[in-house]
């Protein structure tokens, strides 16, 4: 029987790729003098945005551009990542039917808290686990364990949902029910290679499956 549902972030619970991919933008055009595309981007996802600072920044001020990186992430946070009101309700649904829910993100905890308060999302979570608590991003499945663990689950009692292969890969590591979500107009997988056990692209059509468990 399922009794915690646990969600991807970027992509999954809010449309943040545009701000992310706007912030990465500005620090590599600032500190690299480079202009790279949103695809570029996405193929240095996994480690959190310092991670991917660290490791793909030529220029070796990288505490400065991490700063910066979290600046530009806020600025524009307002404009470019808008309030889904199937996902609240879904939530707040999930809640109040007595779900224990989480977030397993590759996010850093710092851009995290910017995108849960801008949302309104900051009491909804029981578990959260981010790029900073982990050693290994996913796909390793160390972070749904830690999340299992935190939320005293076992894995035959929860079910992952993320938008990318590195979620679904994650998940099936970790053996937990796996849903590949293309239901938000910015998301990471156009196609999955490893299959989910279930695909939505529609919160709503996920609302009327759980409601079935």
């Amino acid at each position: 029987m399922i009794k915690a549902i646990i969600f991807d972030f970027d992509g999954t619970l809010a449309d943040t790729l545009p701000v992310c991919y706007y912030a990465f933008q500005a620090i590599f055009k600032e500190f690299d003098n480079v202009e790279l595309t949103s695809e570029e981007i996405k193929s240095m996802f996994g480690p959190s945005e310092t991670g991917i600072i660290r490791e793909n920044l030529v220029n070796t001020d990288h505490d400065k551009a991490i700063e910066l990186y979290y600046e530009k992430y806020s600025e524009k946070h307002h404009e470019l990542v808008f309030k889904n009101e199937e996902i609240q309700l879904l939530l707040h649904q999930l809640s109040t039917q007595g779900y224990k829910l989480g977030i397993v993100t590759g996010k850093a905890r710092r851009s995290l808290l910017i995108s849960l308060d801008h949302l309104k999302m900051n009491d909804l979570f029981d578990a959260i686990i981010t790029g900073d608590d982990v050693i290994d991003p996913k796909p390793h499945p160390e972070g749904l364990k830690k999340a299992l663990a935190y939320l005293n689950v076992d894995h035959t009692d929860a079910m992952f949902i993320g938008d990318s292969e590195a979620d679904i890969l994650a998940g099936k590591q970790a053996n937990v029910h796996t849903i590949g979500v293309q239901w938000l107009s910015t998301y990471q997988t156009l196609e999955f290679s490893t299959k989910p056990d279930q695909i939505f692209n529609r919160v709503g059509d996920f609302t009327k499956s759980i409601q079935k468990i």
